[in-house]
């Protein structure tokens, strides 16, 4: 434990220059005492560290000085593709690692190239999941991520939709991460692979020994293929629908913009009035509804006649629920 302190001491003061006493005791999590002691270890071992006395002093390397002592461990070799997602990573139990690799990289570049990942990680951030939404309760994605490492079987108790529980005997062989939400692919009770929500795991249990991961198996080319059915199972019906000019951008986000800019690239011309009559596909009479009051009196439902008759009953529930201007006003008076 003493011996990667003292390594990730040093390649601070490489990485980052002088460096006060407090400064690396936060860094480390250490007391400030451990780090006079950990400067005085490192310059017996012949480190050519030097204390700058005075209110601008600090701990410093010699100019020049730089070690070799920066390979990766398998661990944070691994890691690397998490340096992004600190969220992720740290869910994975792997936000240490990921810290320690990245200040491995920072001390192997040279100065200049080293500057620039410093102001690209000052710069940039990468916020994973969407807006409005509660991050899931993952409790058993390390147990996940440990099975499907090390190749062992879990036994899993599953919540799939509504009330009823499975219990799953799983071989699983990757997980995604996908809009903020972490998904395993694993093949159940020996048949083909298959998606489930982590966060639908109410149990998991590793089990000795450890199974074969089919060779041919691409985990990016599975997803790939899993996202595209996913998407024709969930668009079954369609509706054809009047859009009030300058409601694309609303209606762009109700239905998503790759879907609306499909119906628009094959949409005729806009009517005398500017309305455009675009084909959209719906998940269901009552999602479609769900998703075109969002646009309030900016679209018209054509089709089907069922989705037309619920948007009718609904505006008028809402009259009744409402009333009118003029019926406000005598309530008012």
């Amino acid at each position: 434990m003493r011996a990667s302190r003292l390594l990730s001491l040093l390649l601070l003061l490489q990485t980052r220059g002088r460096m006060t006493a407090p400064e690396l005791a936060a860094e480390l999590e250490v007391s400030i005492r451990t780090v006079y002691r950990d400067v005085e270890a490192l310059s017996s071992a012949g480190v050519p560290v030097y204390a700058d006395r005075g209110p601008a002093g600090g701990y410093r390397l010699l100019d020049g000085y730089r070690t070799r002592l920066n390979g990766l461990t398998s661990e944070e070799a691994s890691s690397l593709f998490l340096a992004g997602l600190p969220g992720p990573a740290a869910e994975l139990g792997l936000g240490e690692v990921v810290a320690n690799a990245e200040l491995k990289l920072l001390a192997a570049l040279p100065p200049e190239p080293r500057s620039h990942a410093a102001r690209m990680r000052e710069r940039f951030h990468l916020d994973v999941p969407g807006w409005y939404r509660e991050a899931d309760e993952i409790p058993f994605l390390g147990d996940v991520a440990e099975a499907v490492w090390e190749q062992r079987p879990m036994r899993m108790t599953y919540r799939r939709w509504g009330p009823r529980e499975v219990e799953r005997l799983a071989h699983p062989y990757g997980l995604v991460l996908k809009g903020g939400t972490w998904y395993l692919v694993a093949a159940a009770d020996g048949g083909a692979p298959r998606t489930y929500r982590v966060s639908r795991i109410s149990a998991a249990e590793l089990l000795d020994g450890r199974f074969e991961r089919p060779g041919d198996f691409d985990l990016a080319a599975y997803w790939e293929e899993y996202a595209a059915g996913f998407r024709a199972r969930m668009h079954t019906g369609e509706a054809l629908v009047r859009v009030a000019p300058g409601a694309e951008g609303m209606l762009r986000y109700a239905v998503g913009a790759e879907i609306l800019d499909a119906a628009l690239a094959e949409a005729g011309p806009p009517d005398e009035h500017g309305w455009t009559v675009v084909r959209l596909p719906t998940e269901s009479t009552r999602h479609a509804q769900w998703l075109l009051l969002r646009l309030g009196a900016d679209v018209e439902v054509l089709e089907p006649p069922e989705l037309r008759d619920l948007m009718a009953a609904t505006a008028a529930e809402l009259s009744g629920l409402y009333g009118t201007p003029l019926d406000r006003g005598h309530a008012g008076g």
